[in-house]
């Protein structure tokens, strides 16, 4: 009886065998498409990150104009611009205001001829950007033409290389106007680049060591952006560039693909992603050994895990008289660690995750807690918005991420209040306060402020990821239990997730 067991067990595994070489085959073939696909997908999708990046970049930079633009001090120098209380006011305006743009190379306020009103450099006031020569008012009039052509918007130049500092900026112009529609004078910008680029860099592609970005402008072919800094500003060679800017020189639909190409005797994969409303093209290019190399590991591995199968199925059969006293040892030993387990649950107020409290943390924390008129306390809620969709789309670590940099946030801006995490993407700050009577304001502008930062993009370990919040806050003067959160979350509920509709409640 014994050796017809083993015999029927031997036979087993060669079927097994045969079938597992079978599926080997099979799933090879499978794999090879699948993990080239996935390559290019994955390279897309970091192309797709570093140009919503940029874009962000930029358009901050036009935000931070359009607000210095609408400043009382700016229109009313441009409107009695010979007023020398109104430049006084103007040039310290814009001192101050300088102060809290990173990056800035200069902004300033000018006469419509380009003449200097108030500038971050003070030195620079009286100078005439854009002066006419032998009466040859060209450049002069290509400004003026391009800026009431954006309206009321803002005039982008792109990225340049600045004539007052040699540094590569963002440069753009958005012209000031009268009631009556009349332009009456200009604001200008120049932001550095550096930390855009600072940012670029520090994102790597996992798994492929050798990538490198570019940038190039459609409109002259030049790059804005290059591995070797020397190219910068200098018109491309690569032939396959120039039919690709050709392409989609003057296009406004934005596009995106890939390419493979030789250099210097090495295979390329480049992709790419144009950004119709600036007109560049930003490409990401790795040797394709790289790219591809998954194909071959993934070879590899099924080869190995064929081989480990095979070792596992031959000492299978003497394993087998052991299992049933190693499956009892473990039996108990998970009965034990469930206990254990159940016990640690019951003790552990702390959100493993985030490390902030938990909900049975607050509910605790509620019942001693003392609040008063003269003690009230802010209760601040902040939803992730669609925050299954950042785990569908990123990952669960990515979403993890987002997570812990929510609560670090949280306790940076929040300093005396307690972060709780109420739920997978709920969380609460109880903040103590005073009876001051502008408290209600100082605590809605506090959790405006944190919404902005919520709002930047946060580093995961699957890139930079946006996140949308939606945030409530309410005011209590008398005891508090759980029933607050769900208060909270109708508030929520109510809001749209922008920073600056923020549902606020006082309950008394």
């Amino acid at each position: 009886m014994k050796d017809k067991k083993i015999s029927t067990i031997n036979l087993l595994l060669i079927v097994q065998l045969l079938v597992l070489t079978l599926v080997f085959l099979l799933i090879t073939v499978s794999i090879s498409r699948s993990t080239r696909k996935n390559s290019i997908d994955h390279m897309s999708t970091i192309t797709d990150e570093r140009a919503s990046i940029i874009d962000s970049y930029v358009d901050n930079a036009e935000k931070t104009l359009t607000h210095y633009s609408k400043a009382g001090q700016i229109k009313a120098l441009l409107l009695d611009p010979d007023n020398s209380q109104k430049v006084t006011e103007a040039q310290k305006y814009t001192e101050l205001f300088s102060q809290d743009v990173d990056n800035l190379e200069g902004i300033y306020v000018s006469k419509w001829d380009t003449t200097v009103l108030a500038h971050t450099n003070p030195k620079v006031v009286g100078m005439i950007t854009r002066p006419v020569k032998d009466g040859d008012d060209t450049k002069l009039r290509q400004l003026q033409d391009a800026m009431k052509n954006a309206g009321d918007g803002v005039y982008d130049t792109g990225i340049i290389i600045s004539p007052a500092s040699g540094k590569q900026i963002v440069s753009m112009y958005k012209a000031v106007y009268d009631d009556s529609h009349n332009p009456i004078g200009l604001v200008g910008l120049g932001i550095f680049t550096d930390q855009l680029v600072e940012k670029l860099d520090s994102m790597p592609i996992r798994g492929i060591e050798n990538s490198f970005y570019s940038m190039i402008n459609t409109a002259d072919n030049k790059y804005i952006f290059n591995v070797d800094k020397e190219k910068i500003s200098t018109i491309t060679d690569i032939d396959d560039l120039l039919v690709l800017c050709n392409k989609h020189k003057g296009s406004t639909t934005d596009a995106s693909d890939y390419f493979e190409y030789k250099m210097d005797g090495k295979k390329y994969v480049s992709i790419y992603n144009y950004m119709a409303e600036h007109g560049w093209i930003l490409m990401i290019d790795a040797p394709t050994s790289e790219v591809y190399s998954l194909t071959r590991n993934m070879r590899w591995y099924l080869g190995l895990l064929a081989l480990s199968v095979l070792g596992l199925m031959l000492i299978f059969h003497f394993l087998n008289k052991k299992q049933e006293a190693t499956n009892e040892r473990l039996n108990n030993q998970v009965e034990k660690n469930a206990k254990t387990k159940e016990s640690l649950n019951k003790a552990v107020f702390k959100d493993i995750l985030t490390d902030a409290s938990n909900r049975v943390s607050f509910s605790t924390d509620m019942d001693k807690t003392f609040i008063s008129a003269d003690k009230p306390c802010y209760f601040a809620m902040f939803n992730i918005a669609g925050f299954s969709n950042i785990n569908t789309k990123y990952g669960n670590d990515a979403g993890d991420a987002v997570l812990v940099s929510t609560a670090d946030i949280l306790r940076k801006f929040f300093k005396k209040g307690t972060v709780y995490r109420t739920g997978s993407d709920e969380f609460i700050v109880a903040i103590p306060a005073d009876g001051d009577p502008d408290a209600n304001n100082r605590m809605i502008n506090n959790v405006n402020t944190v919404l902005v930062n919520l709002s930047k993009p946060h580093s995961t370990p699957n890139g930079y990821v946006n996140a949308t919040y939606k945030s409530a806050l309410v005011r209590m003067t008398s005891s508090v239990d759980t029933s607050i959160i769900t208060v909270l979350k109708d508030l929520t509920n109510r809001s749209n997730p922008t920073p600056d509709n923020v549902k606020f409640v006082d309950l008394g």
